[in-house]
């Protein structure tokens, strides 16, 4: 049975028999320094009896993200460095990050936010923050794409979202608003009626880009919040993290992305797992993301193929990092055969 409300520390966990007793002091230090939440939904796929869970592995806290590896760093893809203004980040000419929460449904252990949502966090933006991010914003007549994330945009309620959307209208260079979320997966109950209508306020082209990392993320009750989100000409992408343990094989990976068409959602970026301070744990390496984007390759409805991303430390962006199949005059094919490219005679 899952819990009648979001679980939000380690004794509640506890409680709902998702850890152990003994566990509790250790799992108090973790969570004094990053933040936990699981909600029902997420908490009643949660298979206790499997030590080894996809899901629990990405909410339930863990002893290791206390171990600091080389490398990591809590801005460990450059946010700071590229936010002229409280709650903007701009990193790329025609498009911006716009976070007005820091608050999740959600704490996800892998997050390479995770310095700026923790208890030690960041606040949510102000009326006088939300004003120069929006003055920042129309200012810059580059910026065609607004990405709103945070935090999860859509646990604001349906008025603050539609003053968000209401505000972006206004802007007339912004041509696209783009919602980062694990809301429909996580907390499907929320993606109501006037949640769709604040989103559906714009005559901009919206999107919702949906994170999710494992197929069973996408429950009946997931596929019909997408499915509402469709149906009411939102359309979604996806976003997915590489994470050992959860999604680490092919046909883990391929399940999922063949959910997410299923669910009318595209495929879009399989993002290798950043250096967030104690995430080692939950990260591959590249040559096994490669690996795996091979083997999806030739057994995967193009559909369903995602871009394997690597956002580059330091701020510089995102690379795509799947495999190369043109070498020096050679092409090859999905089965590991190579081709002379042009063929002879050509």
């Amino acid at each position: 049975m899952s819990p009648a409300k979001t679980l939000r520390d380690v004794r509640s966990l506890n409680e709902a028999g998702l850890v152990p007793p003994e566990r509790l002091p250790a799992l108090e230090a973790v969570a004094a320094r990053y933040a936990v939440a699981i909600t029902p939904a997420m908490a009643e796929l949660i298979d206790v009896a499997d030590p080894h869970d996809p899901i629990a592995r990405q909410f339930v806290p863990a002893p290791e993200e206390l171990v600091a590896s080389p490398g990591e760093d809590g801005d460990p893809i450059g946010d700071s460095a590229h936010s002229p203004v409280e709650g903007v980040v701009h990193r790329y000419p025609d498009r911006v990050l716009l976070k007005p929460t820091h608050t999740c449904a959600v704490y996800c252990r892998f997050c390479f936010r995770r310095e700026m949502v923790g208890p030690e966090g960041l606040s949510n933006l102000t009326p006088a923050e939300l004003d120069a991010a929006f003055a920042y914003i129309a200012g810059r007549p580059e910026i065609w794409e607004v990405i709103v994330t945070g935090g999860d945009p859509l646990v604001l309620s349906p008025r603050r979202l539609a003053e968000l959307v209401d505000r972006l209208e206004a802007i007339d260079h912004v041509k696209v608003v783009r919602f980062h979320t694990r809301v429909p997966a996580v907390d499907p109950a929320a993606v109501s009626d006037d949640l769709i209508a604040a989103l559906k306020r714009s005559t901009k082209a919206v999107y919702v880009a949906l994170h999710a990392n494992h197929a069973r993320e996408l429950t009946p009750a997931a596929r019909a919040a997408c499915a509402r989100l469709v149906d009411a000409g939102i359309a979604m992408v996806s976003q997915t993290v590489l994470l050992k343990g959860v999604n680490d094989d092919p046909d883990t990976l391929a399940a999922l992305m063949r959910a997410f068409v299923e669910t009318r959602i595209k495929p879009y970026y399989l993002h290798h797992g950043d250096l967030a301070p104690g995430t080692a744990h939950l990260r591959t390496t590249i040559a096994e993301g490669q690996a795996i984007m091979r083997a999806l390759r030739g057994s995967l409805s193009g559909l369903a193929q995602p871009t394997y991303v690597l956002d580059i430390p330091g701020g510089h962006g995102k690379a795509p990092v799947g495999p190369s199949y043109l070498g020096e005059g050679q092409v090859e094919d999905p089965n590991g055969g190579r081709h002379a490219y042009p063929p002879a005679g050509d």
